[in-house]
């Protein structure tokens, strides 16, 4: 029996899934020094277990790009119930440092499977006309839900909460997005020829494509890298590290629901470099400030990766459309690769400053501040770099239009 495609219900159970992404994320970076006092771990390690959960992530990403068009989003949201079911519960009954590196991963998998289905979904079900928006209003659940989470996760930590408590929350937004997926269509693509992986290859195999995966990496890191260890690097800074994640991402949440005008008042391009610049200034108010001015570095920082992410997986479906769910899914996988990479970096950069500045004399929060500091000085080389080749797709993309797309949708049969 055929089944009409219900986008408003697919976009809402995309949104909650989405969610359950974001929780993963702030709810986990505030129980980081709880897991470190619990298991006695380093700041290194605590890098080690915040890889695998962006290691999971583009694994996932990879794999669902390639089968999206041969299994549909329907299986791979179901992989991805599993895996955040598993990860879960694994995390809450982990006995040690190497539970914690499984279980994590499990988690970033099942986020991978949320984006490498959701995106082409969306992208199958919307004229390109509105693909800015949609994609802006979807991805605008990953900085709300982590201002949520956020929320969350300060109450139940200041009410005295396990951290296994507050990995329980995860479960309530996976059994939502579980329920509204069950039993619906899905949209078939809209551009000819985009279900073959050798065109979609072909698409990838560009100059252009090339630049936007290289700017992903450095662009997700930018986003990534201060907000996933805000809780250790200022925990010290006068400033309540979980209300500037959630105010961060509060100014990420409101600045994507207006994505699509954004897009269109300064370009694709235009909004890429902005980002990079007032990134830049945030990161460098972050590494200077403290007290109430963090707050301030929390609001420019977060209207300088506001866009980022929307606007890349945007600018990969219009501007290199055969490319399809896989060229999303790799652009998307690159840039949580870069995070699970860098993450290790970082809490080596943690504790080798802290060592530094203790053999320089340094004790208590003084110390603590001054880590933190020259920690972020130096997570400011990435968007330093983003500006310098922003700058050059910005001129180079400047007369170049986006190919022509097929608007029309077809409707597959529902998956049973």
């Amino acid at each position: 029996m055929n089944q009409t495609v219900n986008p408003s219900r697919l976009f809402l159970a995309s949104c909650l899934a989405i969610i359950t992404t974001a929780f993963s994320f702030s709810i986990r970076a505030g129980i980081l020094p709880q897991l470190a006092t619990d298991f006695g771990l380093t700041a290194e390690q605590l890098g080690f277990i915040n890889s695998m959960f962006f290691f999971g992530f583009p694994i996932s990403m990879v794999i669902g790009g390639i089968v999206y068009h041969s299994v549909g989003p329907k299986i791979i949201m179901q992989v991805a119930v599993v895996a955040h079911t598993l990860g879960i519960l694994m995390t809450i009954y982990a006995g040690g440092y190497i539970g914690l590196l499984f279980s994590t991963f499990f988690i970033g998998f099942g986020n991978g499977c949320t984006e490498a289905a959701c995106n082409p979904m969306i992208a199958d079900m919307y004229p390109s006309n509105k693909l800015n928006k949609m994609f802006g209003r979807f991805h605008m659940w990953f900085p709300g839900g982590i201002v949520i989470g956020s929320l969350i996760s300060k109450f139940m930590t200041s009410a005295g909460f396990s951290w296994q408590a507050q990995i329980w929350v995860l479960m309530l937004p996976t059994v939502v997005y579980a329920f509204l997926f069950f039993g619906q269509a899905f949209p078939r693509p809209k551009v000819e020829g985009v279900t073959s992986l050798a065109k979609n290859f072909q698409a990838m195999l560009t100059p252009l494509y090339a630049v936007l995966f290289f700017c992903m990496a450095l662009t997700a890191i930018t986003e990534f890298g201060p907000n996933q260890w805000v809780a250790v690097v200022l925990s010290s800074s006068g400033a309540d590290a979980m209300l500037v994640l959630a105010l961060t991402f509060g100014v990420m949440t409101i600045g994507r629901l207006f994505n699509g005008p954004v897009v269109a008042q300064f370009g694709q391009t235009g909004v890429l470099l902005g980002g990079a610049i007032l990134a830049t200034i945030g990161i460098y108010m972050f590494s200077t400030v403290t007290g109430p001015i963090a707050y301030v570095a929390a609001v420019i920082f977060g209207l300088g990766v506001c866009f980022n992410w929307p606007t890349m997986i945007g600018f990969v479906a219009q501007r290199v459309p055969l490319s399809g769910a896989l060229g999303m899914s790799i652009v998307g996988g690159v840039g949580m690769l870069s995070t699970s990479i860098f993450q290790p970096f970082i809490g080596r950069w943690i504790d080798e400053n802290h060592t530094e500045k203790a053999a320089a004399g340094l004790t208590g929060s003084a110390l603590e501040l001054a880590t933190g500091q020259a920690t972020l000085a130096t997570m400011m080389t990435f968007p330093i770099i983003l500006i310098f080749a922003f700058t050059a797709l910005f001129f180079w993309m400047r007369n170049r239009k986006s190919g022509p797309i097929d608007e029309t949708v077809v409707m597959e049969q529902p998956q049973l």
